[in-house]
């Protein structure tokens, strides 16, 4: 019952989200993101920004709503299919895992407390403190 809630929550977020999911980072950070690096990103798969620095990826908790929206259309891939991946990378020391908050303006505190932080938020969260590099 609770994997129907979770993805019956998901999918009326992803239509949502569809209009307005976005990448958002630090104001004095990198000016945007291609969806292609947003995806390396956002899997592991790569780790730098491309000003050259190493990106820190802010993350909802595993199993929210916002979280399974976002990867849905960013990275393609399911809850479990990322839990996955992140415990391979992690385990075999390739990457460390994504900071985890509660909430979007979590997303955004850690986001504009760290110029190589990049988070996904609804587009109706963002606030001053960060830019929006890539809009899904």
């Amino acid at each position: 019952m609770k994997k129907i809630i979770t993805l019956l929550a998901a999918c009326i977020l992803s239509f949502n989200a569809m209009a307005g999911m976005v990448v958002i980072g630090n104001t004095a950070g990198v000016d945007s993101l291609s969806k292609s690096n947003v995806k390396k990103l956002f899997m592991g798969k790569k780790t730098k920004l491309g000003n050259g620095t190493t990106a820190s990826i802010v993350e909802l908790n595993n199993g929210e709503a916002g979280r399974i929206a976002f990867h849905e259309l960013a990275t393609g891939r399911s809850e479990s299919q990322l839990q996955s991946a992140w415990a391979r990378l992690v385990f075999t020391g390739k990457a460390e895992a994504p900071v985890q908050v509660a909430d979007y303006a979590a997303v955004i505190a850690k986001v504009s407390a760290d110029k190589n932080a990049i988070g996904y938020v609804d587009e109706s969260a963002v606030t001053g403190g960060v830019k929006v590099l890539l809009k899904l």
